[in-house]
């Protein structure tokens, strides 16, 4: 109290500056090293819900249309770490859920905790396919002719443990319930460091599959077998395809139909706005061990992609809610609106591409086309088996005994240096008796 009083007004305020400026500096580095930046913007929950209300009014809109809709609970764990998904399958007809003529598309949302916009454009999509809203200028009996031929599965919040984190406070996170970067922890080229590999944002976990996220998402890619995979995510607008872990896109017709399908989607309902192309070369960086280039690569997922649906570039790097996800009503229905109108266009153009390269289903009824996984074995020959069960088996072998092996050269080496140490102590006392 006596000091400030021997303080003049100028030297007050420049202390005060200098105080703000350390408070502010102190504030950043221990929330970066603990996973708690601080924020300028606060989740607007006049917009955006909290997960568990979410998944409650998804389990509502699934038990008021039965018909169409059903939902399932997977847990998995692994070393004491416990993790939950919800996912919902929509069939027109839910009878016809398993009917192997039908295009099949698996939708994760929430894969990055911070991106709470993903699982909102979840919701829509939902509602939408219930036809308890609908999308404007869209004839519903034509759409309903493409839905007749889908079966889809919607994963509403792929990261549940770390959406709970930042409902808590911690708004920059990305990682999972205890600290893994779920796109970082699958199969192909995991666990490689680029020079500017951050540990906070890009840890790949133990191991490819480490995480009971992970784990639960590639035995519903293997047990459902989809024809199209999308993995939203939020902080820039983009439609990506394979690689994320090289700067470049796959070889041949298959990849040709992939941009294809992301152009016609960016002309007419996402204004031109959307970067298109593979992940590694478009996006600035590269990243290893992503789900997408696992589902192109190994799970042999005809048409993978990563769809980046918004990101504000001029918000602050500590100011995440704002830089991911959409903070007044205008702009947050204007991403639900523009993005539900482009992932309807993706069911009708998957549909009407699966038609031009089966020719047998040409002036015939869908009920009399082939299975859609024959044709696709025969069309996709040049990619081995059609979902490569064999290779994912062989490649997570692979990828093990990498691991093994390090860890035993690793080892080898601690002995081998251990054991050096302990001649090198029990040789000298003799060389001194001998000189003696």
């Amino acid at each position: 109290m006596g000091f400030r009083r021997r303080l003049n007004p100028l030297s007050n305020l420049l202390i005060l500056a200098y105080l703000v400026r350390f408070a502010n500096h102190f504030s950043f580095a221990y929330g970066k090293s603990n996973g708690t930046q601080d924020s300028v913007t606060p989740i607007n929950h006049d917009l955006y819900h909290t997960s568990g209300a979410l998944l409650e009014e998804i389990e509502s809109l699934v038990h008021r249309h039965p018909d169409k809709l059903s939902i399932e609970k997977i847990s998995g764990k692994n070393k004491g770490y416990e993790a939950e998904m919800t996912v919902v399958t929509y069939c027109r007809n839910r009878k016809e859920n398993d009917d192997r003529t039908k295009l099949r598309i698996l939708l994760t949302f929430g894969q990055h905790a911070r991106e709470l916009i993903t699982t909102e454009l979840a919701l829509r999509l939902l509602s939408i396919l219930s036809e308890e809203e609908f999308l404007p200028s869209v004839d519903r009996s034509t759409l309903n002719r493409t839905l007749d031929r889908l079966v889809i599965k919607v994963v509403p919040v792929e990261n549940l443990n770390g959406r709970k984190l930042v409902e808590d406070g911690e708004l920059c996170e990305r990682r999972n319930g205890r600290g893994v970067d779920l796109n970082r922890n699958w199969a192909v080229d995991w666990g490689k460091k680029e020079k500017d590999y951050d540990p906070y944002e890009e840890n790949p976990g133990t191991g490819p599959f480490s995480e009971p996220e992970t784990q639960i998402m590639r035995k519903l890619s293997v047990s459902f077998e989809p024809h199209i995979w999308v993995n939203v995510h939020s902080g820039m607008e983009a439609l990506f395809m394979p690689y994320d872990h090289k700067n470049t896109t796959p070889e041949g017709i298959p990849s040709k139909i992939m941009k294809s399908m992301l152009e016609k989607l960016n002309h007419f309902h996402l204004k031109d706005h959307c970067l298109i192309g593979s992940g590694g070369g478009s996006v600035g960086y590269l990243a290893h061990g992503t789900a997408t280039d696992y589902m192109y690569d190994i799970a042999r997922v005809p048409m993978a992609y990563t769809f980046e649906i918004y990101g504000d570039l001029k918000a602050s790097s500590r100011d995440c809610f704002k830089m991911f996800n959409p903070i007044d009503i205008t702009s947050f229905n204007s991403v639900l609106n523009d993005w539900s109108a482009a992932f309807f266009q993706m069911f009708t153009i998957g549909v009407q591409q699966m038609n031009g390269l089966q020719p047998k289903a040409i002036g015939s009824s869908f009920d009399n086309w082939v299975s859609i996984d024959d044709y696709l074995n025969g069309y996709l020959m040049h990619r081995k088996s059609r979902y490569g069960k064999k290779m994912e088996v062989l490649d997570l072998g692979l990828q093990e005994i990498r691991t093994y092996f390090r860890l035993f050269l690793l080892s080898s080496v601690l002995l081998l240096f251990m054991f050096c140490s302990r001649i090198s102590k029990s040789t000298r006392p003799i060389v001194s008796a001998m000189a003696l």
